[in-house]
């Protein structure tokens, strides 16, 4: 690695291994989770899952996400999910699956004292909402998912820097790189000065790949062929 990240590290994902083999290792400072890892993962009771996770996790911010599509319920949600463990932040999705804003009940929320990590945000209007909602002296993650916005072929640079600015004026407030797609994204983010980035553990094994030699990495890519080919007994 040619020097250290500033930016901090969260793990992302809801396989309960790999969560605790990150834990162990020291080298990410928090973790984050959302319905669809937990899907994926084969979770089957949410609150088992998180109870569990939260009984080794008890020092590192962690966030769970509600997964309602009524704002009441996420409301419910939210106030439980808020009270399993102090470092627990709550996902709030930025808008429900009708296209209606979540910026009120991020309001609301973050009035009565809940950490959120406001999700699922690709556009700076959004940013912009949720900075007016939350409140100053509660912390709060503003996550942009800026592998999305380039999946979009939109660099998402523009917008990462702008939300900096955006939420400048609030303290207690971090911005997260979500969704990266690969190594650069984190040299990116850390080069901006985001707070955050999310990686999935096939990203984070990349990570010693940091400040490689691309002569040094040329030659390993011709070492792998070689011995691939050697290993499959091709012949010509």
């Amino acid at each position: 690695m040619s020097k250290p990240l500033r930016i901090k590290v969260f793990a992302d994902g809801a396989n309960l291994e790999e969560i605790l083999a990150a834990y162990r290792s020291g080298t990410v400072s928090g973790f984050t989770t959302n319905p669809t890892l937990m899907a994926k993962a084969g979770i089957k009771d949410y609150e088992v899952f998180a109870r569990t996770v939260l009984s080794y996790v008890k020092d590192l911010p962690i966030s769970f996400e509600v997964f309602s599509d009524e704002f009441a319920e996420m409301d419910r949600q939210a106030k439980k999910l808020a009270g399993l463990g102090d470092n627990v932040y709550v996902k709030i999705p930025i808008t429900n699956t009708r296209g209606e804003s979540a910026v009120p009940l991020v309001q609301s929320l973050s009035q009565q004292g809940v950490k959120l990590n406001v999700t699922a945000i690709l556009t700076l209007e959004q940013v912009r909402a949720v900075a007016g909602a939350l409140d100053k002296g509660v912390a709060a993650v503003v996550s942009v998912f800026a592998g999305r916005i380039a999946d979009t072929g939109h660099d998402p640079m523009p917008i990462m820097r702008e939300s900096l600015e955006i939420l400048r004026p609030l303290p207690m407030a971090q911005l997260l790189w979500a969704s990266p797609r690969e190594v650069l994204n984190v040299v990116q983010a850390d080069e901006i000065g985001c707070h955050i980035i999310t990686m999935t553990a096939d990203i984070r094994k990349k990570l010693p790949l940091l400040g490689t030699g691309l002569a040094e990495m040329s030659l390993d890519t011709v070492k792998m062929f070689y011995s691939d080919a050697r290993a499959a007994g091709y012949e010509l």
